[in-house]
């Protein structure tokens, strides 16, 4: 797997660089998953991989090359006010997603029925 970074800014608001890439995987014969570009990229910017999140990885058709985009924050705590839980979802291991309880929603009350009344 080779990758390449097509663009990168910086955004001040936000604190954090946003990075386009592009993903060879022609040996792999597959497309990588998150995590392993997020540790790639994460030791091509040497930066911790808990302060980057890839957003999107798409494979062209018919093709072994994929387009991304990832988010490099300056902090941790930066990344966790900024990035939507779903996205921080996909970048976690399966083990640490079954490690997180999931609340209960509690099930709405069950309707009655009302005898119909015929005139």
């Amino acid at each position: 797997m080779e990758i390449k970074i097509t663009k990168q800014q910086y955004n001040p608001v936000l604190k954090r660089r946003e990075i386009v890439f592009e993903v060879d995987h022609t040996q792999s014969k597959g497309t990588p998953t998150r995590l392993e570009i997020r540790d790639t990229l994460a030791g091509m910017l040497k930066t911790s991989s808990e302060a980057m999140y890839v957003r999107r990885v798409i494979t062209k058709a018919g093709t072994m090359r994929a387009m991304g985009e990832a988010n490099v924050y300056d902090s941790v705590e930066q990344a966790k006010l900024v990035e939507p839980k779903y996205i921080v979802a996909r970048n976690t291991a399966k083990e640490k997603k079954e490690q997180v309880e999931k609340p209960e929603i509690p099930k709405p009350p069950e309707k009655t029925e009302k005898p119909v009344k015929k005139e």
